[in-house]
């Protein structure tokens, strides 16, 4: 009896949908953007990246957003314009996948364009301005997140 109820349940769960998650709860359950997701919640814009997009997020790890100093990130946390036009300056309309990903310039949500660099395959051989992408390809539902080194700041 009870390998059948295993059984039943395990086909059960193999035929219902399972839900994928948009770029903020990825990014959340990830575990490693606790600041960009204090970042998203201070700048209002946890609503946009939950949107339909789809978007593809250059996202900075806990790591990247320590580079800066603290009195530094503390005061940008606290200006939401500036905070709202640097991380939309991380994320660009469309769904690009690391195969897809061309040097070049791209245009962001905040308006100005951004330098994609490539040496060879990402990540390792992939710079967006100064950061270095080392993570690429995590999907969620309205897009793709790209995981980079560094936060970048718009022009």
């Amino acid at each position: 009896m009870k390998k059948i109820l295993i059984a039943s349940l395990l086909s059960i769960g193999l035929v219902l949908p399972v839900h994928a998650k948009d770029i903020v709860d990825t990014a959340v359950g990830a575990g490693t953007f606790k600041t960009l997701a204090t970042a998203l919640g201070s700048a209002g814009l946890i609503e946009t990246l939950k949107g339909k997009g789809p978007f593809t997020v250059f996202a900075p790890t806990d790591e990247a957003f320590a580079k800066i100093p603290k009195a530094d990130l503390d005061a940008l946390l606290k200006d939401k314009k500036k905070l709202a036009a640097v991380l939309t300056y991380h994320v660009v309309s469309g769904k690009i996948m690391a195969a897809d990903v061309k040097g070049g310039m791209v245009k962001t949500v905040q308006g100005s364009e951004l330098t994609i660099s490539t040496t060879g395959p990402a990540p390792s051989g992939v710079m967006v301005d100064k950061a270095k992408v080392i993570k690429t390809d995590i999907v969620a539902d309205n897009g793709v997140i790209h995981v980079i080194d560094t936060v970048i700041m718009p022009k």
